[in-house]
């Protein structure tokens, strides 16, 4: 399965950084991004903590929309599970709102490889389906790397469709170079990207994710 919706695979992603690095700097720090649709405009930040059930509720109902119920459910639970049993270290999470709804969300998370380098796991990620065809998920994710890029996040690497990630900077990676923390269903869709001045191709090894993508069907 991969981590796309609005239908791109379900926009499965990760992110690995220190243990020690602030990447959940206060919503102040990182600059709100507006995007109109119309006449309304989409708000890019950081979640907030009281929001655990509006993003379960957009991941279900996203991935439902876009798959089937069973996934939407399964995606639901990642995504809160990734926010509630995730080190607060290890997690950073992006929002589109609108109004004050929650539209769009991605979440990153930490992947972790046997030398010092921050990484990150981009996934998973869902537009409302209102929203879909209209640019806010590429915006989201853009904003999205450019504040870990700005926190010294050094890589990010996705799980998901091609065709969508190379619009957001995303190429092919090898698994048998940067090898996942499982057997990839989909080993096309391992793409990754440098935040950096060191080119993709110098990341390799073995990389270890979250506890809440410990399932094979994930990957």
């Amino acid at each position: 399965m991969t981590f796309q919706s609005h239908k791109f695979p379900h926009s499965r992603s990760a992110l690995s950084v220190r243990a020690e690095c602030p990447v959940n700097s206060p919503e102040g720090n990182v600059r709100r991004n507006p995007t109109s649709i119309g006449e309304r405009k989409v708000i890019f930040r950081i979640h907030r903590s009281e929001e655990v059930p509006a993003i379960e509720a957009l991941f279900t109902t996203v991935f439902t929309d876009s798959g089937t119920e069973a996934e939407g459910c399964l995606i639901g639970k990642l995504a809160r599970d990734l926010v509630e049993g995730t080190k607060a270290c290890e997690l950073i999470g992006f929002a589109g709102e609108e109004g004050g709804s929650l539209v769009a969300s991605v979440l990153f998370s930490r992947l972790t490889f046997p030398t010092d380098i921050r990484v990150c796991l981009l996934a998973p990620v869902a537009v409302h389906s209102a929203h879909q065809g209209k640019g806010v998920g590429q915006r989201l994710i853009n904003h999205a790397l450019n504040a870990l890029r700005n926190e010294g996040v050094e890589f990010a690497i996705t799980y998901g469709d091609p065709r969508f990630y190379r619009k957001v900077g995303f190429q092919p990676i090898c698994e048998d170079i940067v090898v996942p923390p499982f057997t990839l269903s989909q080993p096309e869709g391992w793409l990754g990207q440098s935040l950096s001045s060191d080119p993709i191709d110098s990341l390799d090894g073995t990389c270890s994710c979250v506890p809440a993508f410990h399932n094979p069907v994930f990957w």
